[in-house]
């Protein structure tokens, strides 16, 4: 069994490896124009009518851009850390805008806290990563991996709800108000795909935790007992014998 332990951290930190390059795709939209970060975004929507929106509009990890004629992100604004969905404040100005994103901060704290999340994810993620190392030749790394990695899936199930309750609303909202819209489907399979693989993995760790017991340390505790319930019949046959 305990040669079980290092394959189980090897599949575990693959799938933790994977889902660590996955988010850091995902951060890193909006960030750089090189290929392949230019084709991810989380939600487009035509934005014609509306003063100084690009049309269409593509609302990235850190900035908000325009398409060129490959499809690709192109035009992008300033690149600002946590930067909301929030078409008013995207825009600076509220005509033509969806009546749903006027007055209403709904958008803004979903998008806000999504980015905050996705950002604590990926710490915890890096963290496992490096303790999974310890994960192939020690129990106690088996556990310590998947705690950390477990805190990982949990702020990541966050990211992900998050995410796909402000984009899916998003679309919606521009989508009622005539606007044609769609999902970044690129992003949101990578950020539930992210949550799957951390899931495995948390289980793959915490199965090499509890496999690959020592044996001996067994037998020995088993010898000891036998050990001590001898003494005590041996003893208590002396005692019968003098009394």
């Amino acid at each position: 069994m305990a040669a079980a332990r290092p394959i189980l951290g090897l599949v575990a930190l693959f799938l933790l490896a994977g889902g660590i390059l996955l988010q850091f795709l995902t951060i890193l939209s909006g960030a750089t124009q090189g290929s392949p970060e230019d084709q991810f975004y989380f939600l487009q929507a035509s934005t014609g009518g509306i003063p100084n929106a690009r049309n269409p509009t593509r609302w990235t990890f850190f900035a908000v851009c325009g398409v060129d004629g490959s499809g690709h992100n192109a035009n992008c604004g300033a690149k600002k850390a946590a930067l909301p969905f929030d078409p008013p404040r995207n825009f600076m100005t509220t005509t033509n805008v969806p009546q749903q994103f006027i007055g209403t901060h709904k958008y803004y704290y979903l998008s806000r806290f999504m980015f905050a999340f996705y950002l604590i994810a990926l710490f915890f993620a890096v963290v496992a990563l490096f303790t999974g190392l310890l994960a192939l030749c020690s129990r106690l790394g088996g556990y310590l991996s998947a705690l950390n990695t477990a805190i990982a899936l949990f702020f990541q199930a966050i990211t992900a709800s998050l995410m796909t309750a402000w984009v899916i609303k998003g679309r919606n909202a521009f989508q009622s108000a005539g606007f044609t819209a769609h999902v970044g489907v690129k992003l949101m399979a990578f950020t539930w795909t992210i949550v799957a693989c951390f899931f495995i993995a948390t289980v793959l760790f915490c199965i090499g935790g509890t496999v690959g017991r020592d044996k001996s340390s067994v037998r020995r505790k088993r010898s000891t007992r036998s050990n001590r319930s001898r003494g005590s019949f041996l003893e208590s046959g002396v005692k019968d014998d003098y009394s």
